[in-house]
């Protein structure tokens, strides 16, 4: 019988076997749970000591497949690309608009911008022009005293850019902001700009008390923390070419057929949000995976790119069409912050032979990767959707795992794949026919 769930304390301070017993409890074959759990554990003790040490109360690998997207030009550089994600389609489809693309120019990738940002939140009891008058004073002072933190990021070539006062008193009594924007050069920079943050409110807790025209309890800090919207750390890429080029990329379509075809797919999204979150999503499955394989901080990507589609008060798709008397172009344009050195880059296996694949890129140039990566997956998308419908190729490449999952011998399954070749894949339709030509086991 499965175990009741009680409080259980000290979970963090056992270690790795007993949380593994603990948790085997918790289900009506606790053996082969654990069994099961113990499989995804590294051969390497050494390796597997290096998983536990990422995050808390790890008892076991979740593996996902780390997958490669050939033929990935972007600026005229062509590259492996690393994609470590679950769904086959995604690599399928960006390997084809990869090699489609990569005769015809290939992706251009260009940096808009590299600005991080983080606030210092807090109330404000005092005199608010007096506050204002001394600001470049403050903000003199800030900047003077993170030195310590900012020293080396500065002879890397970044550092604290600007440090803004921003009043927000007219939407909730009292709440300013220090805004600070950051240039982090090769890292995302997460722990440096909160570090800053910190640094900032200790010495504005100081500057305060040091000022006779303010009251003891005239400022309180609410709180120090980057935001992971950043509109000002941008990348912008793009395809293009000829009508011409675009003969026959769907057998008897002409290539400015395709180009207005093409063009109302992405309209519709932009026109309605439901059409256009999907859209997005199809964008963040090329990118999500990239960034994945590089060690980095996948929700933060997301969390960027969704607002930074939000930001003209209407929810809209990352990607546009432009096209003029003879040629197609599609742009990417989102935000996003990543980094090549920090964190996981310098210890997760994997993630360092991703880098290496990559040749070692700059920050930069990860960036327009990655933003490669999703714009070849929404271009498959949107080609599919408004040719052929996006589930013929879906659910091709969804068979095998149906076929998996309804267990199907692996003497069968060449059999079933050439069944389907003309015809719609379902999980009924495959089921229908194995229990045809299957025999149920006794």
């Amino acid at each position: 019988m499965k175990k009741e769930q009680n409080i259980i304390h000290g979970f963090s301070k056992k270690s790795r076997e007993e949380k593994l017993n603990i948790v085997a409890e918790y289900f009506s074959q606790p053996s082969d749970a654990l069994a099961l759990y113990k499989s995804f554990h590294h051969y390497d003790s050494s390796t597997q000591k290096l998983l536990d040490e990422f995050s808390e109360n790890t008892i076991t690998n979740f593996p996902l497949p780390y997958c490669i997207c050939p033929n990935v030009m972007v600026n005229g550089k062509t590259y492996l690309v690393p994609m470590v994600i679950e769904e086959s389609s995604v690599v399928a489809a960006a390997s084809n608009s990869a090699k489609f693309w990569s005769k015809r120019g290939g992706f251009k990738a260009e940096i808009v911008g590299t600005e991080k940002v983080g606030q210092v939140h807090f109330l404000w009891h005092d005199d608010k022009q007096i506050l204002t008058e001394r600001f470049s004073e403050l903000k003199e002072r800030l900047i003077r005293e993170c030195f310590d933190i900012t020293e080396n990021m500065i002879k890397r070539g970044g550092g604290i850019l600007n440090i803004e006062l921003r009043d927000l008193s007219n939407q909730e009594p009292d709440l300013m902001q220090l805004y600070a924007t950051f240039d982090t050069v090769d890292s995302m920079g997460a722990n440096f700009i909160n570090s800053c943050l910190e640094q900032f409110a200790a010495t504005f807790k100081q500057w305060h008390s040091t000022q006779k025209e303010f009251s003891e309890d005239g400022l309180e800090i609410i709180m120090c923390i980057l935001s992971n919207l950043t509109p000002n750390c941008r990348v912008r890429c793009s395809i293009s070419c000829t009508y011409e080029q675009l003969d026959d990329i769907v057998p008897g379509m002409t290539g400015q057929e395709f180009a207005r075809r093409f063009r109302l797919g992405v309209r519709v999204a932009e026109l309605d949000p439901h059409r256009a979150t999907t859209h997005n999503k199809g964008i963040f499955n090329g990118v999500d995976a990239v960034v994945l394989a590089t060690g980095n901080d996948f929700r933060a990507v997301e969390a960027c790119g969704h607002a930074y589609a939000s930001h003209t008060g209407h929810y809209s798709p990352l990607t546009k069409v432009e096209l003029t008397e003879n040629t197609f172009r599609f742009v990417l344009e989102m935000p996003f912050s990543l980094g090549v050195v920090g964190g996981l880059t310098n210890l997760h296996p994997l993630v360092k032979l991703s880098m290496e694949l990559l040749g070692h890129p700059s920050a930069t140039e990860l960036m327009g990767i990655a933003a490669a990566a999703g714009l070849a997956n929404n271009f498959s998308a949107v080609k599919s959707l408004v040719t052929v419908g996006i589930q013929k190729g879906h659910m091709k490449m969804h068979l095998l795992n149906i076929l998996k999952q309804l267990n199907v011998p692996e003497s069968r399954k060449a059999e079933v794949v050439e069944y389907f070749k003309d015809k719609i894949v379902s999980v009924s339709a495959v089921r229908q026919l194995t229990e045809k030509w299957i025999p149920k086991q006794v």
